[in-house]
């Protein structure tokens, strides 16, 4: 299924870090920019998901899937207890409270360092393809990010349309991806 979503890459780049999530959030995504001529980077940092083996196993999903389209995918480090620090104070916000704003400022900071050091002049996330987060929290934490690093731009695509999220869905399926049934950190398990 192609979808028709028209996308618009800041600047015109070519390299895009691609800060992803999951697997089922990155597949619509990855297909979506190869589809269109374009080869995103995926970096892969979620030090929010607990327990340890819980985010292996995403990580896993994410790489077999980035191996299918011969797509670099790049795993930052895994440091859960730094992460909690983000979140001290708000272990009992609800979801799409203050503690998803900043989880999301602490990984996507993460990426747009990982995409200033690396050469990267544009950064988007598959946070923005989730129907279950808050789009204008995942800008604010984008735009954010970028403006901590030089040399970075958000781009604050909403994947979730032009048949994006009923392409996700399908490659959920055609995929047979494990779909987690929470955000990833101890706090949304509850």
């Amino acid at each position: 299924m192609k979808t028709s979503l028209q996308i618009e890459v800041p600047g015109g780049a070519s390299r895009i870090l691609l800060h992803a999530c999951c697997a089922p959030c990155s597949g619509a995504i990855v297909e979506c920019l190869m589809e269109r001529g374009y080869r995103p980077v995926i970096f892969y940092s979620n030090s929010n998901i607990y327990p340890r083996e819980e985010y292996e196993h995403r990580l896993n999903e994410c790489v077999r899937y980035a191996q299918q389209w011969g797509v670099e995918i790049v795993e930052d480090e895994y440091n859960h207890a730094l992460w909690g620090g983000c979140a001290a104070g708000l272990e009992s916000e609800p979801e799409r409270g203050g503690r998803c704003l900043q989880c999301f400022k602490f990984r996507l900071l993460r990426a747009a360092q990982y995409a200033a050091a690396n050469g990267f002049p544009v950064l988007t996330t598959t946070l923005a393809s989730s129907r279950w987060k808050s789009l204008e929290q995942v800008n604010e934490a984008g735009f954010w990010a970028c403006s901590q690093v030089e040399g970075v731009t958000w781009w604050p695509q909403n994947w979730r349309k032009g048949g994006l999220q009923e392409r996700r869905n399908q490659i959920l399926k055609e995929q047979n991806f494990y779909n987690q049934l929470y955000c990833g950190c101890e706090y949304s398990k509850r």
